[in-house]
């Protein structure tokens, strides 16, 4: 065992950790309308709760444990005191820290997944949505994507602290479920107002340095490649969020704070699979797509696709999510350094673990080829795999409650469904009032589009 290592993993975990509780937690409770703020801010503290007691119960050895399948382990329970003292299968760490630190991953998917339903899923349905896709999606991609044995993690893919396993999944996963929850009330989607832009700020801030953590956590050593991975993750981050501020204020003219916030977002995400394993140059060129590439797709495309503007995507995790963590994996495949590659995931593999652009550099293009290859394959699987299982995990949870709220809780909110309200001295009525919505209304995007953005 090594002391270093475990108290950084330890401090990694709960950075990360942090970002969901109370991160997360009050930046949903901030960022959706008064009357959401008690419900959109317990959907995550329950999701938290929920998803630790599953993971010791069965979801770790799901993930990270003997094999039973190529794409899963055996359930077990991570409660034995042998077990959890004995070193872990990576690292010079006991297993208890691994379990601890795959666990808050864990958790800050399913509560990621959460931001596409907010505002009118049932509590009830969320109760039993939360332990059935830890145990039927999460564990299947962690496996196989991040254990030695899965399949995907054999044939080499690069995904250096989820981007795969933990964005790609709850974007497309949210999305699905979205389409299955059906959308919040008419008044609801027209207008959303943030309750508490300041209070959002603070969640916002909490996830951003929470990433820390997330990023820094993944070689599982106090070692340079996590010190890199660190900087890496914040250089992208605000380099995404620049370019994401200058692109509202070209084609909006006014530079918006939640618009801002989406950046910072996408930034995080968009590295989050590459950390440690490009150069910095790399990093900034990250942070400039994955500033502008969601963007697109949020402030313009999503308005062109039928399909897209069916589905009530409350806190447009498709496209901070699905969209930015699947730019990332691709980015990964081609910026990563063989030399970064082989000090992160130990191993002296010329066949594996190149980026395209050193694949042509190098001579070595067939070997960045086939890495991109398998950075599409992963995208593949992941998408199909969340589809498929958030959908019949939504068809089964109807059988039982439904899964949307009804129409006098939806009028309601808080009082309705929790009996609390966040705000219940200012009395019924919205104190938010403004001539100028803003242009990144949680899930309404602007109704009238300038003729700058018509025409690109």
């Amino acid at each position: 065992m090594n002391k270093g290592d475990n108290a950084w993993q330890l401090t990694a975990a709960t950075l990360v950790g942090l970002q969901s509780v109370p991160g997360l937690v009050i930046l949903y409770g901030s960022i959706v309308k008064k009357k959401w703020a008690v419900n959109s801010a317990f959907m995550a503290l329950y999701a938290f709760a929920a998803v630790l007691v599953c993971w010791v119960g069965w979801g770790y050895h799901m993930s990270f444990g003997k094999k039973m399948l190529p794409f899963l382990g055996r359930p077990d329970i991570s409660l034995d005191q042998k077990f959890l003292l004995d070193r872990a299968y990576v690292g010079f760490l006991p297993s208890a820290t691994l379990v601890y630190f795959q666990f808050v991953f864990a958790a800050i998917t399913l509560i990621l997944v959460a931001g596409a339903l907010l505002g009118r899923m049932n509590f009830h349905a969320w109760m039993l949505f939360v332990p059935l896709w830890l145990t039927f999606s999460y564990t299947f991609t962690a496996y196989s994507l991040w254990y030695p044995d899965g399949w995907l993690a054999k044939r080499g893919i690069i995904d250096y602290a989820g981007g795969y396993v933990i964005h790609l999944s709850s974007g497309v996963a949210g999305f699905t479920a979205a389409y299955w929850v059906g959308p919040r009330t008419n008044k609801d989607r027209e207008r959303f107002p943030p309750n508490n832009i300041l209070l959002m700020l603070a969640g916002a801030g909490l996830l951003w340095m929470g990433w820390s953590g997330f990023n820094g956590g993944g070689p599982f050593a106090a070692s340079t490649d996590a010190s890199l991975a660190i900087l890496n993750t914040h250089v992208c981050t605000a380099t995404s969020l620049l370019t994401w501020l200058l692109l509202d204020i070209v084609f909006f003219g006014k530079p918006s704070v939640i618009g801002a916030t989406q950046g910072m977002i996408t930034g995080l995400v968009c590295i989050t699979p590459a950390a440690g394993v490009v150069q910095g140059w790399a990093a900034i060129l990250m942070g400039i797509l994955s500033g502008s590439i969601p963007w697109y797709s949020m402030m313009v495309l999503h308005k062109k696709i039928w399909f897209l503007k069916q589905v009530d995507d409350t806190m447009a995790v498709f496209h901070t999510h699905a969209v930015a963590g699947s730019l990332g994996g691709i980015l990964a495949g081609f910026f990563a350094n063989p030399k970064l590659n082989r000090i992160f995931y130990m191993v002296d593999d010329w066949q594996h673990y190149i980026g395209l652009a050193y694949g042509l550099q190098n001579g070595r293009t067939a070997a960045g080829l086939k890495q991109m290859g398998v950075q599409l394959l992963g995208i593949v699987f992941v998408v199909v795999l969340n589809v498929l299982v958030t959908s019949a995990i939504c068809l089964l949870i109807r059988l039982v409650v439904p899964l949307r709220l009804t129409d006098e809780e939806l009028q309601t909110g808080d009082d309705a469904i929790h009996g609390e309200e966040a705000y219940a001295l200012w009395g019924d009525g919205e104190k938010y009032e403004s001539k100028h919505n803003s242009l990144h209304g949680v899930e309404e995007f602007p109704q009238v589009v300038s003729k700058e953005v018509e025409m690109a």
